[in-house]
């Protein structure tokens, strides 16, 4: 996935492994006991498990920022839907429910009977 690393990618040029054999000089500055610390850090460097180490690293950004933007997306979506049909439905209630007390003390006071009491 990240042999294609655009700009926006904190991940920085992955290149193959270096082929560590007898015949490389990283081989050969371990055997011979001089060790150089440039060679080593190269040696370490292009590893295939520091590759690897890489490319997984890279892999999980990328799946990580594909999440975050999916779930944001959705989120924005969902607020936005209660937004628009949720809260005015609220309103209506709200009001709704306001009428009925005031219809229930204006019967109170003129002493009319409530719909559930029943007449005489």
């Amino acid at each position: 996935m990240c042999d294609y690393i655009n700009i926006e990618s904190n991940c920085g040029p992955v290149g193959p492994p270096r082929a560590v054999g007898p015949d490389s000089t990283a081989q050969r500055d371990f055997t011979t006991k001089k060790i150089e610390p440039s060679s080593v850090s190269s040696a370490v460097s292009q590893s295939p498990i520091v590759y690897k180490g890489k490319r997984a690293a890279c892999d999980a950004t990328y799946v990580g920022k594909k999440l975050l933007w999916s779930t944001g997306k959705a989120a924005w979506i969902a607020g936005t839907t209660f937004l628009i049909l949720a809260v005015p439905l609220i309103f209506v209630m709200d009001r709704e429910q306001q009428l009925n007390e005031l219809e229930m003390q204006q019967a109170t006071l003129l002493g009319t009977p409530t719909a559930g009491a029943p007449m005489k």
